[in-house]
């Protein structure tokens, strides 16, 4: 733990696979931050508890500190079910209904995830709801289309701090199935290579993918190449993403409209990059919000917002 600052709260990022968590003083500043493998599969088994417990005694932490988590450990199968907010509501409105972890000594208050019960359009969504609330005074008020990359893509229409609607398009579980469960498995290998944003194959079947989001005629096309014409493997990689992205952003434009305000894309690295490539091939300015620092902030605005530290 650095300097001389006492610590105030937890905060924690809780997903299926992995866990986030980070000791906050006073101001919300950055003391410690430790990260594992503890998401809710092994949560599960193991204990919440437990685990959150062993974290921050590693970290000095005292054991009555309170924590703040947003995640899977709010889902029906994770620690506590934090109930989904139903949308239109505002991010401020989301963050105050965190739910309480009853029966055990230390203050854990989860935040709620968001409903979208829309005929023809059910949706749901679990922790990308603080992202958005940690990048909200970033993009200030206006109408604003927010990209939020991952396995399951999620784009949010949000106006003046409030949710109005979102949807999901699962385009990196798509990649995964298609290069391992389809013919396509075949052309890219037994282990797809990564792809660069400036990949002339990338960006070429990325406008594809863009002329009308339409992926089905086109995916065997891929296969056909590397027979035909000698589409090597990390070139059949690429043609795969640029497809499948340019496809779900023709796909979200058309659902939620264009904006006269940049997409803010909430990312990292690798793929972040190739959404801010292919965004830019589809005519659309984008603005990049950090995703780890847009999670962070989020908690401390649902810490604030629940009286567990003091207003900023």
């Amino acid at each position: 733990m650095s300097g001389v600052s006492k610590p105030a709260i937890a905060a924690v990022d809780w997903g299926t696979t992995r866990l986030r968590v980070w000791l906050l003083d006073g101001e919300g500043r950055v003391l410690d931050e430790r990260r594992g493998d503890e998401g809710l599969l092994t949560a599960q088994h193991k204990g919440f508890a437990p685990i959150l417990d062993n974290h921050l005694a590693s970290m000095g932490a005292p054991a009555d500190l309170p924590a703040i988590v947003c995640g899977m450990a709010g889902a029906r199968q994770g620690w506590v079910e934090a109930p989904y907010v139903d949308v239109p509501a505002s991010l401020a409105d989301i963050l105050g209904a965190a739910v309480p972890v009853p029966g055990i000594a230390r203050d854990v208050r989860i935040v709620p995830g968001l409903a979208q019960r829309k005929a023809g359009a059910p949706d749901v969504m679990r922790g990308e709801e603080t992202q958005l609330a940690g990048v909200a005074a970033e993009i200030g008020s206006g109408s604003h289309l927010v990209c939020m990359p991952g396995t399951h893509c999620k784009w949010v229409a949000v106006d003046d701090g409030r949710v109005g609607g979102f949807g999901t398009w699962p385009t990196g579980e798509m990649f995964s199935v298609f290069s391992q469960h389809s013919i396509l498995r075949h052309s890219l290998g037994e282990k797809p290579a990564p792809v660069a944003p400036d990949n002339q194959v990338y960006r070429d079947w990325c406008r594809e993918g863009l002329t009308d989001g339409d992926i089905g005629a086109r995916l065997f096309g891929i296969r056909a190449a590397g027979l035909l014409s000698g589409l090597g493997q990390a070139d059949a990689a690429a043609a795969l993403s640029g497809l499948l992205i340019g496809a779900e952003i023709a796909s979200a434009t058309r659902r939620f409209g264009k904006r006269d305000t940049p997409v803010v894309l909430v990312g990292s690295g690798p793929l972040a990059a190739l959404y801010a490539a292919a965004l830019k091939l589809g005519g659309l300015a984008v603005r990049i919000a950090d995703a780890d620092k847009a999670v962070l902030s989020g908690l401390v605005a649902a810490a604030r917002r629940n009286g567990m530290l003091a207003e900023g």
